[in-house]
Formats: structure tokens, sequence, C-alpha cells
């Protein structure tokens, strides 16, 4: 079968380099969960070597061609290409509640949805794994004090200990994109339960960085919290000098203020 052109719609750059395609399914630890499912898998060069690990492997792929290719191509993935939207996909369908692996080099345009989802499944995913824009996955592995620390940043870290593993030349894709893209690991922290209210903190979380220059007196003025907790010395700082534990200390003082 032909090979698959890539589709500027889906933000397809497929990879070509073998060895970089190793290295990123080499990043999964495989401990604490007995499935994969690999977003995006295109023509498979990363899939290739998921499938040699001791592991079930699903794709999920919503380009209709790379799913004829990919059933075409790999005898092994039969019954488990998966051609849905991720993003709109109810994965216990598949998994069942089970735990499981999420792996892929993640199309640029839906990069972060992915990780706002996997947030979502965080009980169910104890790793994740995946090439994004190098920006991007640097923002998600950022520290406080940084211009790039944001709100995936504090998120994603409240769940997961995040690490940037390598970058990735724009050379090594069909077509090239037109940035460097970053490799990175998450892994599910032992207590990965928040001592606040979860929907709260997204909330300050969130409402902070939409006005990032200002102090957090002046970003959380929508919540209408009391004079007196206005007063604590947590209000001058801006939110990107806050850690995540900070922003839950801040959440669960908002919490008892009455929010």
């Amino acid at each position: 079968m032909e090979k698959v052109k890539a589709k500027k719609h889906l933000g397809q750059h497929f990879l070509k380099d073998e060895s970089v395609a190793k290295a990123i399914a080499d990043t999964l630890n495989l401990e604490g969960y007995e499935d994969v499912l690999e977003i995006g898998p295109g023509m498979g060069v990363l899939t290739k070597y998921l499938l040699e690990k001791p592991i079930n492997t699903y794709v999920i792929e919503i380009d209709t061609e790379s799913v004829d290719y990919l059933d075409a191509n790999y005898p092994k993935l039969h019954g488990k290409i998966i051609s849905k939207d991720f993003l709109k996909y109810d994965v216990n369908e598949v998994f069942g509640g089970k735990q499981f692996a999420i792996i892929g080099n993640f199309p640029y345009n839906i990069s972060t949805q992915i990780v706002f989802r996997t947030l979502e499944l965080r009980n169910q995913i104890p790793e994740f794994a995946g090439m994004f824009q190098k920006e991007v996955a640097e923002r998600i592995c950022e520290k406080k004090g940084s211009k790039t620390y944001g709100i995936l940043s504090v998120l994603a870290q409240a769940f997961y200990d995040a690490e940037y593993l390598f970058t990735v030349d724009e050379h090594v894709f069909i077509p090239p994109p037109k940035v460097k893209s970053g490799v990175l690991r998450l892994r599910r922290k032992e207590d990965y339960s928040l001592p606040c209210g979860e929907k709260l903190f997204f909330t300050v979380v969130k409402t902070a960085f939409q006005q990032r220059r200002k102090t957090l007196r002046n970003s959380l003025k929508t919540l209408n919290l009391s004079d007196n907790l206005r007063e604590d010395e947590v209000f001058n700082l801006r939110p990107e000098q806050l850690s995540v534990e900070q922003f839950i200390e801040l959440t669960q003082k908002i919490e008892a203020d009455g929010v």
C-alpha cells in the first residue's frame, strides 16, 4: 500500500527517523499497567517499536487513510486500531477502567488539549510520554519563576512528575515543521489526590494566569474574596512566583474563606 500523505488540517508531521522513534518508545517504564494507547500513529514508525515491547499496544487515529495503512502493514494491530478522535472518545470502551499509558507524536494543534484530557483521566493514566512543539513541552515541565511557567505547568505538575527528555530537530519529519520538537514524560505521583477542592484549584490557577502580569490580589478579584484574606502576603505575588504547592495552599485558604 502507498505511503500516507500528511494532511495539514490534521496537523500531521510524520516522523521518519527510526532512532528518534525508538527513543520515544523507550521512555516508557512499563510499570503499573499492561496497556498503552498511542495517539496519532500515522504510518506506525513509533508503533513498530511499541509492538516489540511486552505490553498490549492500541492506537487511536482519526485519519482513515492512516487507519487503512496500519491495518494493512501491522498484523499485530488487528482489532486494536481505534478509528476515533481521542478528545471525544470514551476510553473505557477498550480499557474498561484499567490502567494504561499514553504515548505519541502528538499533532501540535491539539497537543495541549491532549494533556488536559489526560488530566481528566489521571486515575487511569500512570504514565504519559510524547512529542510536542518544543516550547509547549518546556512549558509543561517548567518551574516557578519563568515567563513560560503557566496553567499547563501547574495543573500537570499537581498530579504528575514532569520531565523534559530531549529535543528533536525539525528535519526528521515529513513535512518538516517550522519549529523544533521536544519529548517529555509525565509519571503520576504516588499521592496524586489534592488536599483541596479540585474544581476550585483549577479555577484559581486558570483565573490567576489569565492576568499573569497582575498580582493575585487583582487577578483573583472575581472570586469575591474577603478583605481579611486579601491581606495575606501571598496576594502580593504574581502567579508565576507561586510553586504548585503554594497554589494548593492558596486554594485551601480560599476554601476556608468560604468561596
